[in-house]
């Protein structure tokens, strides 16, 4: 049985559109790609270093595939290139009819029911970077084990969000968290059921 995880940068409005770049994902008339750029921090490297270097496979949706795509087969020696470019990559599309980047191949059918038997494999982690129609599909059907999310001290009002509108709710756990000299929270949540209602009203 695989860990399906997902790894996230978001904002505290929790925006995860373009955090790299302002042509990364312009969809919608997003202006505010590249807002993670100037948070980034030797500490923040440091953990991704971490994270990068225990086996790995990524799942991707098509968006997402075509960006990691045409930039990291040529980003040379950069961090995390090396592992990017040997991971195994799985993308779920249903407009792609092949896909060029090394060790990656595209799920048959339905993407859920894909991800539901991939996961029931032997093997690494998978995890799933950007990809936030993907992760919509993959949060309806309960398929997520573990949330990854770095939270940048940023607001931007606007663009795709992690948990989108129509999200089932639920508790989540945390079981880790660090805090970057630039103030990036680092947090691992984990699905805890359902959430934990209550009220502060005093009883009649």
């Amino acid at each position: 049985m695989r860990k399906l995880v997902v790894n996230t940068f978001v904002t505290l409005d929790g925006v995860m559109q373009a955090p790299g770049g302002p042509e990364e994902d312009p969809t919608g008339g997003f202006e505010h790609g590249g807002w993670s750029f100037g948070y980034w921090d030797a500490a923040m490297g440091e953990w991704m270093g971490e994270t990068m270097g225990k086996p790995f496979a990524l799942l991707l949706g098509r968006k997402t595939y075509e960006i990691f795509a045409g930039y990291w087969p040529h980003a040379g020696d950069q961090p995390g290139a090396a592992e990017l470019n040997a991971a195994t990559k799985y993308v779920a599309s249903r407009t792609l009819d092949s896909v060029e980047w090394a060790n990656s191949t595209l799920l048959e059918g339905d993407a859920a029911d894909a991800v539901a038997r991939l996961k029931e494999e032997d093997g690494p982690e998978v995890q799933v970077h950007g990809s936030s129609d993907l992760i919509q599909t993959l949060l309806a059907e309960q398929l997520v084990d573990e949330f990854r999310v770095w939270i940048f001290p940023v607001v931007l009002g606007s663009g795709k969000r992690l948990f989108g509108e129509g999200t089932t709710p639920a508790g989540l756990e945390l079981v880790d968290s660090k805090t970057s000299p630039s103030g990036v929270l680092v947090t691992t949540y984990r699905p805890a059921g359902e959430p934990k209602y209550g009220s502060f009203a005093p009883e009649s």
